[in-house]
């Protein structure tokens, strides 16, 4: 017989309402004529075959996003595929007559009345380790042929699709094992080769960084990959207030999330009856179905067959009121295949937290054993009235011993909750034979057996089953804990004689004993430390005690421990996964002695505890260890911009090992301390200086005001004892949360003060430090900060203030203080020569305190790349050599913050006062006139050029290198150009390594080169300007303002005063929103105000391109001041520079004269176009040519 299609069973008159629709929506086929489209739309015919293909259509879809529903559930592969199988009938035609199959790896999952037939759809498929597969979909009736027989070629598309999803995932399944198995292949396992024989650190320097800062996350991430996230309950309204009491249901089944501080807590969706749960079940994805019994004992039983008749994958858990109506339900009903667990509600909330987690648990647990080498906790238990009681107090008491020694040793937040996973797995078992085939499964990950005494064995209740199960694992699996638990105190005596312990279900302290057990003998207590008899002789109560008395146990404990693996039992409590399984492999047959053991255990604790402090941000305590791998918080509250970058500086230094690929030089940082902004609030609150902050009172004032001001008395106390532990000078540095930001990044715009922290009285220097700070607070306030506020377009009430507290790195030489090197390096060479690329970065270094470079002064300028290649001739090195140097005057013990500023403390002197000190004898060379060469050394009389070249050249340390790699490793982090500050401690007597401190990370944008363009292009009367040497890209077509120094006017001694006056036009033009083309001689930006303009970024805040020029007595070199430069990079401002007898470069001075002026001073000149001008920037070529358009032309 051939069963009729619904194709064949259309009704005759279509639906109206689906005919509007249609035709309301203009549907056509591609190709067809509006014509075409009416007949279409009038046919019933067509409109009914058009629905009952979308309806085809939409099952496929619904189908295929089901499976990738069921495989983002992260079950094991056997439930995952069952779960698809069922799923399979209802996408094709004819569902109720279709079942299906899908056959992997010899395993074979089928729909429940699933049989072969002639009439057969299916596909195969082989991963990528050769295990072949098949889904196949059968008709169980002949019926009408249509593409393949009774299948669509459109069921064919489908079940290919399907066979590819399930294959890709199958292979990201297989590649995980194939690596773990990978990481455990070998006798010895590679942990303890890697110790024996430790690895030459790679290139791969970052990447190691992440694998070791992200190999416990990453284990915690990939544990319980399933989790319930949507309930379908299922009650009368009566039943449910009834057992809410309240009719606070959702209260209930998350209160303990919430007691336990747990996330991913799962959403309740509420129904009466089948039919609404069919709707919904049918609507979206539900990962467990709980149905109430209240009075009606029978129909909760039907909607549980229907549910698990059209939902088979789904888990069905009925919930019964009290003890007493388990007895009355279970005669009631012979057949509960549908229910998949009963559990009794008897008042206790915390049921329905157990009822979720044991779900999560059963499905999770093959996963997180392999991943985490997470443990087993079985309860062996039939009762329902005992298991709905046992199962709430065992999960309590295993997340709060859990989340007590989290609390105990971790400091993040986000790696609690992570560690909450790896937490023992509960498993249910309520047969013999279930929990032999769990044993045998997951015997390495066994915690612990919790076992009822009667239950069913050989499918017959066995009044010694628990007896015996206990007497299997006696045999099998030796030592591990074993509770008998029965309401039968007579059991004892077995339980003794088996040398298990015994717990009475009906004691009053059952939660306490529980706690007791797990304590004591799951790894949540102390560790104890025994001898080879098992009597105790140690106790550890922290991961730091058991690492010390590593060192003192006798050998003879280190092997009883060893052999019974209770070293990675404790760690594993404890979160430690890393640890765990680096130990847990591990045999003392391994080693050659136990003192190898027991240095490979130190070896394993020292090198991957996760609560390292190395390169961390840790608060401050009394007695803390003061050193460089960590940065110490003073305070609360967010780092700031300059802490931020100071933070991941230390953590990635402390994290890599760079002694194997940089010998003879140690990479460090200075000793460091945050105050966290929430001091800044907590200051201007308590202080009640709100109101004078937005104030129009005079900055002096204003700062006076907060001298005045007091600190917290917490922040006062940890200051005072931080300088009791300190005695070099220290740098108080801002570190606002705009400093140093991608896009406006407020470089040089708040104060830094250095201190030389050694005035006899120590209350003095206390209140010198408290000075500092209040004032880098008020420095937010400054006239210069609200212009740059106002400029970039940012809110001054936005903005916090953190504090940097840093030693001063250098030497004393008599009264000065001063570091050998500073400098700065930046990742991107603007100006590369030669053969150079850009993305071989350049530095700028002097000697003694950063302040000279960072001011843009005459300073040594290199390649890192290529130390040994002088970038300028002999005759401009001589004529452009540093001649000063600044330095911390030590005899400076008073000084006035506010009048003097900055520079309070510093002084600048001659390059001979270094020589004396015997700072220079590797920094500098002598020129020698007669031969017109530069001799490194200071064997010969002559002038004193600094140009570290026997560091440089000849690698008296390896600065270059440092400088090379440093920048390598901070480019590739911040995934961009970098800037980066540092200072060197040259000094190498007495076996000492000298060292390279890096003390400040910037990021820095505006190298972009995706833009180009032909300079021959243009006509000459239309270019006002031409550089061959130019940074920025793109271009800019809306400026008509230019403000420029007149050539004519410039007086090289009264630069001071072109600066004043080029602050006033520029604070006209950000009142008029105008931006404007600065131009102007020498270097923008330079501290030296005989060799550029010393302006600062507020004074130029709203240019939008900035040229600079030589004249014929005025020579010209790029802007190298840190902060000037950040500004102009981070801000993607066009910078141009123009050499006067370059034969490309090009500036009509001329044309700039004759243009109609708005503004004219003594030295400056302000002049409107009446259309704008075209700016290109080539960054590729780093080519640039201002254009003028129409009327504007020469």
């Amino acid at each position: 017989m051939i069963f009729q299609t619904r194709a064949e069973r259309y009704p005759e008159e279509p639906n109206a309402a689906f005919v509007s629709i249609v035709a309301s929506n203009s549907l056509t086929l591609q190709g067809e004529s509006p014509a075409m489209e009416e007949e279409f739309i009038s046919s019933p015919e067509e409109v009914n075959r058009l629905l009952y293909e979308r309806r085809e259509r939409l099952k496929e879809l619904a189908c295929i996003n089901a499976t990738n529903e069921i495989i983002k559930q992260h079950k094991p592969v056997p439930e995952t595929l069952q779960q698809i199988c069922y799923i399979l009938p209802a996408a094709w035609q004819f569902p109720e007559f279709a079942v299906a199959r899908i056959q992997y790896d010899g395993n074979s999952y089928e729909t429940g009345d699933f049989r072969e037939t002639e009439w057969k759809q299916s596909q195969t498929f082989e991963t990528i380790q050769g295990k072949k597969g098949e889904i196949a979909v059968y008709y169980t009736r002949k019926l009408r042929d249509y593409d393949e027989g009774p299948f669509l070629r459109e069921e064919r598309q489908l079940i290919d699709n399907l066979a590819t999803i399930i294959v890709n995932w199958l292979n990201t399944t297989e590649a995980k094992v194939v690596l773990q198995q990978a990481r455990e292949a070998g006798k010895v396992p590679p942990e303890v080769i890697a110790f024996q024989e430790p690895a030459t650190t790679s290139r791969q320097l970052l990447q190691k960084f992440l694998d070791k800062q992200n190999t416990n996350r990453d284990i915690l991430f990939d544990l319980m990959p399933f989790k319930v996230k949507e309930i379908l309950l299922v009650a009368t309204l009566y039943d449910a207030f009834s057992i809410e009491k309240e009719g606070r249901f959702s209260e209930h089944i998350l209160g303990e999330y919430h007691q336990l501080n747990l996330t991913s807590m799962p959403r309740v969706t509420g129904v009466s009856s089948y039919e609404d749960a069919s709707r919904v079940l049918r609507e979206k994805h539900f990962d467990l179905v709980i149905i109430m019994v209240g009075n009606d004992k029978k129909t909760p039983v039907e909607i549980s067959r229907k549910v698990k008749r059209e939902f088979p994958f789904i888990p069905v858990f009925v919930l019964l009121n009290n003890d007493r109506e388990v007895s009355v339900f279970k005669n009631m009903h012979r057949d509960l295949s549908s229910i998949d667990r009963i559990f009794v509600w008897n008042g206790d909330s915390k049921v329905f937290f157990a009822m979720v987690k044991l779900l999560e648990d059963r499905v999770n647990v093959e996963n997180d054993t392999q991943v985490g080498m997470v443990k087993v906790i079985l309860l062996v238990e039939d009762s329902e009235i005992y298991y709905s009681r046992y199962l709430p107090l065992l999960y309590q008491s295993v997340l709060e011993q859990t989340r007590r020694i989290i609390d105990d040793v971790s400091t993040d937040e986000m790696f609690k909750v992570l560690r909450l996973r790896a937490r023992p797995k509960i498993l249910l078992a309520s047969t013999y034979e279930e929990a032999i085939s769990i044993i045998t499964k997951y015997k390495e990950n066994l915690l612990c057996l919790i076992t009822d005494v009667i239950f069913e064995r050989n499918g017959k209740a066995d009044s010694r089953a628990g007896f015996m199960l206990a007497s299997y694992v006696r045999e099998y699996l030796g030592d591990l804990p074993v509770v008998i638990q029965s309401a039968d105190t007579q059991n004892i005596h077995q339980a003794h004689a088996l040398k298990v312990h015994f717990i009475n279900k009906n004691s009053e302290s059952l939660l306490q004993d529980i706690r007791n057990f797990i304590s004591h003998y799951l790894g949540f207590g102390n560790f104890i430390y025994r001898d080879s008899t098992g009597k105790k002789i140690a106790e550890a109560a922290s991961l730091q005690e058991f690492e010390k008395l590593i060192d003192t146990i006798p050998a003879e404990s280190l092997v009883y421990h060893g052999k019974r693996n209770h070293f990675s039992l404790w760690l594993m409590a404890r979160g430690e996964i890393k640890i765990a399984k680096m130990i847990h492999p591990v045999k003392v047959t391994d080693f050659g002695s136990s003192n190898e053991f027991r240095n490979y255990l130190k070896y394993v604790i020292k090198k991957y505890r996760n609560e390292s402090q190395t390169g961390k941000v840790i608060p401050f305590e009394k007695d803390i260890i003061i050193d460089e791998s960590n940065i110490i918080s003073l305070g609360t509250g967010a780092l700031g911009g300059k802490g931020r970058g100071l933070a991941f500086i230390n953590t990635i230094i402390y994290n890599l090992n760079f002694n194997e690929i940089l010998p003879g030089m140690n990479i460090s940082t200075p000793r460091t301390f945050i105050i966290g902004t929430d001091e800044f609030d907590l200051f201007l609150e308590k202080n009640n200086l709100h109101q004078i902050i937005y104030s129009d009172i005079p900055y002096r004032q204003l700062q006076e005001i907060f001298l005045k001001s007091d600190l917290s008395y917490e922040l006062e106390k940890k200051l005072k004892a931080l300088l009791r532990i300190i005695q070099n000078p220290i740098a108080v540095r801002s570190s606002s949360l705009f400093e140093d930001a991608t896009s406006q990044p407020f470089s040089g715009i708040f104060a830094t003060y250095l201190l030389p922290d050694n005035y006899p009285d120590f209350d003095v220097r206390f209140h010198q430090l408290e000075q500092a700070i209040k004032l880098v607070y008020a420095s937010v306030y400054s006239d210069h900060a609200r212009a740059y506020f106002k400029a970039v377009d940012y809110k001054i009430e936005e903005e916090k203030m953190a504090v940097v507290i840093q030693e001063v790195v250098g030497n004393r030489y008599g009264q000065y203080f001063y570091p050998h090197i500073s400098g700065t390096a930046q990742s991107h060479n603007y100006y590369p020569v030669a053969s150079m690329e850009a993305e071989d970065g350049f530095a700028v270094t002097a000697l003694g305190l950063g302040h000279y470079v960072v001011g843009g002064e005459v300073a040594y300028r290199f390649v890192p790349r290529y130390p040994d290649v002088e970038i300028m001739p002999v005759k401009d090195l001589v004529q452009h050599s540093q001649r000063e140097f600044i330095a911390l005057d030590l005899s400076r013990m008073e000084f006035n913050l506010i009048e003097e500023g900055e520079q309070a403390c510093l002084a600048r002197l001659p390059i001979s006062e270094a020589e004396k000190h015997g700072t220079i004898l590797h920094l500098a060379s002598v020129y020698d006139p007669v031969n017109d060469r530069i001799d490194p050394g200071l064997t010969s009389a002559g002038p004193r050029i600094i140009n570290f070249a026997d560091i440089l050249k000849y690698n008296y340390i390896p600065l270059a290198r440092a400088i090379d790699l440093m920048l390598d490793i901070m480019r590739e982090a911040v995934g961009g150009p970098v800037e980066i500050e540092f200072a060197v401690d040259a000094s190498s007597k007495n076996g000492k390594r000298p060292v390279f401190y890096l003390l400040q990370l910037k990021p820095m944008y505006g190298s972009g080169e995706d833009f180009s363009f032909n300079p021959d292009e243009f006509p000459e009367n239309a270019v006002l300007l031409r550089s061959g040497k130019s940074m920025g890209n793109g271009k800019i077509d809306d400026l008509t303002e230019i403000v420029y120094v007149d050539p004519d006017a410039f007086d090289k001694t009264r630069t001071p005063e072109i600066a004043k006056e080029i602050e006033l036009i520029n604070a006209r033009l950000i009142a008029e929103r105008r931006k404007y083309i600065l131009i102007g001689p020498g270097r923008w930006g330079s501290r030296d105000r005989f060799v550029g303009i010393p302006v600062v970024w507020p004074q130029i805040s709203n240019a939008r391109v900035i040229v600079e020029t030589s004249l014929e007595d005025f020579p010209l070199d790029a802007s190298l001041g840190s902060h000037f430069f950040h500004n102009i990079t981070s801000m993607n401002i066009g910078y141009l520079s123009v050499q006067h007898a370059s034969g490309f470069d090009i500036i009509q001075w001329e044309a700039l004269k004759k243009l109609p002026e708005t503004y004219r001073g003594h030295f400056v000149r302000h002049v409107s176009l009446p259309s704008p001008v075209t700016v290109l920037m080539d960054g590729k070529k780093r080519i640039s040519v201002i254009v003028l358009n129409g009327l504007n032309h020469l």
